[in-house]
This record gives structure tokens, C-alpha cells and sequence, in this order.
């Protein structure tokens, strides 16, 4: 079972990053966090299946936050690379994609993330906000 959605910015991606951190009942396989120019995009893959309840709330929570995600190919195929054990900076290098976190959800890889790019760029963009 896995969930992918958009995320307008760094903030609410961080929010469901925090979440998954705290919550004991998600038998997580992995969260995959990539940065595009125009947002952010959270995959979610989990190695078991949650019931009906549990799923509905997550799934709740998640469309409060974001917009479920339809990857082009280029964002299927790094997706995939990282599924099947590729480095996130391979996968980076070959497809000119910003893997921000993937595996056990870090909330510090997106914070640390934010602060270098926005020190690069001299100002904040809304999607690092």
C-alpha cells in the first residue's frame, strides 16, 4: 500500500514527516521526499496493509495537506531507482531530481535541506516556506 501526494511547500511536508516519526500504528516500508520547482512530492510506501479506518484518516489528513500526485515518467522512474536500492544520489545525477529524504522519514534532511537552499539562493521561496 503506498500514498503519493503534492505538497505547496516544505512546511506541510514536514507535518506529515512529523507525523509518520510519532505514530507507532504505520508499519512503514519507507517515505521518499523529493523537491520540484513548483512543490513537493511524498511517497509513502508501506509494507503491510492498515485497516479501513486507519487508511480513511490517514488519507483525510493527507488531502487537508496536499493534492494526491500522477508522477510523469521521469518522477516514476526515480521513484522506482530508489525502490530497488539505487543511491539517492545516483538517482539524483541520472535523473536531475532533488531527493530530499528517502527511507526512515527524517524531518532534519528537509530542514537541513531548506536552510542550504535558501542560504544558496539569498531568499525563501514560497515552496521552502
Amino acid at each position: 500500500m503506498e500514498f503519493l501526494y503534492c505538497l505547496a511547500n516544505a512546511s506541510l511536508t514536514l507535518r506529515i514527516v512529523e507525523h509518520l516519526h510519532h505514530s507507532k500504528q504505520f508499519p512503514l516500508s519507507f517515505v521518499t521526499v523529493i523537491h520540484q520547482i513548483d512543490g513537493w512530492v511524498i511517497r509513502v510506501k508501506l509494507s503491510g496493509v492498515l485497516d479501513a479506518q486507519t487508511e480513511g484518516d490517514f488519507r483525510a489528513f493527507l488531502n487537508e495537506l496536499g493534492i494526491p500526485f500522477s508522477p510523469n515518467i521521469r518522477i516514476q522512474m526515480v521513484l522506482w531507482g530508489l525502490e530497488t536500492g539505487q543511491s539517492p544520489i545516483e538517482v539524483m545525477q541520472r535523473y536531475q531530481v532533488a531527493v530530499v529524504s528517502h527511507g526512515s522519514p527524517d524531518s532534519e534532511e528537509i530542514e537541513e535541506f531548506r536552510k542550504q537552499f535558501v542560504q544558496g539562493l539569498g531568499y525563501c521561496p514560497e515552496t521552502l516556506a
